[in-house]
C-alpha cells in the first residue's frame, strides 16, 4: 500500500478480499429472477442488455465486442472464454521489468492498450481512440467505479455504456456468477470444457478449506496489510472472498474498530498484535509491504504467527472466477492444514 495513500483511497481500495455444463448453468440461472443474469441474444445478432449491480440496465444495439476493463476483471472474462473482445485494460498490468502482473491471469497482456497500470492512471486520449463499446469494472461502494478516476469518470463514462458488479459485502462466489453471467452475455460458452474444470476445480477446493478446518479446529486467521506508518486488519464481514472463506468455517479475526467503508481496522506497528492470530493471510499486491520490508518492523517480528513461520500470501482483490479463485481456495486449505495453534 503506497504511502501517500489517503484514507478515503483506503476505504475504495477495500483492502481488499462438483462441476460440468449442468451444474453452472443451474448455478448461473439461481443469480437472480430476472433478466440481470441472463444474456439478452442467443448469438450476436440483434440488441444487447445486461443489468449490472448499479440496477442499471445497459443497452446496445448490438453485443459489444470492444470491452476495455479493469485488469482483474479482463483476466476474470478470459477465464470464462472471452478473448479478442478484451481491447483495452486499466489497473496494475505489467510490472517494472515487464513481465505480466499476477493481477492479469491469463490474460494476454502484449495485444490490449494499456490505459494506466497504476491507481489514478487512464488515459482518455487511449481510451477514446479504442472506440470502447463497453466498459467494465468492480465496485466495492455504490457507484464507486474500481480504478476509474474520479477526476476524469465525467468524461470518461459518456463515451462507452459501462457495467459494474458488487465486488464487497456479498461472498467471493456472487461476484464469479455475475462475471459469468456477463462473459456468457458477451458471447462466452460457459459449457465449454475450460469453463466447467475451473468451476469443478474450484468446488473441490472450497471443500478442501472446509475439510482442513475440520481436521484442525481452533486455527484463528488474520487477514491483513502493511504500509509504512500502519498496520490494517480486514474485515470478513465487508471483504468478499474473506466473507466466502467465513462460509467455509474458517476463524477470521473481525476487527472492532473500522475506519470509514468497515473495510479494515488501521492500527499503528506497536499494536500490531491487538488480535491473537495463528495463521496469517497477508496482502501480496506491490502495494503493500511483503515480509522482506516487515523484517524491519519489530512488532511483526514479535507475533506468534510470524516467529512460527505461519504467513500466506493474501490476494487481497482476487480475480473473480472460478480459474481465479480455485488457488486461492487451495492454497488456504494448505495453509490452514500445515498450522499449528501458537496465539
Amino acid at each position: 500500500m503506497p504511502e501517500a495513500m489517503s484514507a478515503r483511497r483506503l476505504t475504495r481500495r477495500g483492502l481488499l478480499a462438483a462441476g460440468g455444463a449442468a451444474t453452472l448453468a443451474a448455478l448461473l440461472a439461481g443469480c437472480g429472477k430476472d433478466d440481470a443474469a441472463k444474456p439478452a441474444t442467443d448469438n450476436g445478432s440483434g440488441p444487447w442488455s445486461f443489468t449490472d449491480d448499479r440496477n442499471k440496465k445497459v443497452e446496445a444495439a448490438a453485443r459489444p465486442a470492444r470491452v476495455v476493463a479493469f485488469t482483474g476483471v479482463a483476466a476474470a472474462l478470459v477465464d470464462f472464454g472471452l478473448d479478442k473482445q478484451i481491447v483495452g485494460v486499466f489497473g496494475e498490468t505489467k510490472r517494472a521489468d515487464g513481465t505480466a502482473d499476477p493481477q492479469a491471469g491469463d490474460l494476454n497482456v502484449e495485444s490490449v492498450e494499456i490505459l494506466g497500470n497504476v491507481w489514478g492512471e487512464f488515459s482518455l486520449e487511449k481510451y477514446a481512440a479504442l472506440r470502447p463499446e463497453l466498459l467494465v469494472t468492480h465496485m466495492y461502494d455504490p457507484d464507486a467505479l474500481w480504478y476509474v478516476p474520479d477526476e476524469s469518470k465525467d468524461k470518461i463514462l459518456p463515451l462507452a455504456p459501462s457495467v459494474a458488479i458488487t465486488t464487497a459485502r456479498v461472498p467471493m462466489t456472487k461476484p464469479i456468477e455475475r462475471y459469468a453471467a456477463l462473459a456468457e452475455s458477451l458471447g462466452a460458452d460457459l459449457s465449454a470444457k475450460k469453463v466447467t474444470d475451473a468451476k469443478a476445480r474450484f468446488d473441490a477446493a472450497a471443500e478442501s478449506v472446509r475439510q482442513a478446518v475440520k481436521a484442525n479446529p481452533g486455527i484463528k486467521v488474520m487477514a491483513c496489510s502493511g504500509s509504512p506508518d500502519l498496520f490494517y486488519v480486514s474485515n470478513p464481514k465487508v471483504s468478499t472472498d474473506l466473507m466466502y472463506f467465513a462460509e467455509l468455517g474458517v476463524d477470521i479475526v473481525v476487527p472492532t474498530k473500522l475506519e470509514s467503508g468497515d473495510y479494515f481496522e488501521a492500527l499503528s506497528w506497536e499494536n500490531t498484535g491487538k488480535f491473537p492470530a495463528d495463521l496469517i493471510l497477508l496482502d501480496n499486491r506491490s502495494t503493500a509491504l511483503q515480509p522482506k520490508d516487515l523484517a524491519a518492523k519489530p512488532t511483526w517480528q514479535q507475533l506468534p504467527a510470524v516467529k512460527a513461520n505461519q504467513v500466506t500470501p493474501w490476494d487481497a482483490v482476487p480475480r473473480f472466477s472460478y480459474a481465479g479463485s480455485a488457488p486461492l481456495l487451495e492454497n488456504l486449505a494448505t495453509a490452514i492444514k500445515n498450522a499449528k495453534k501458537v496465539s
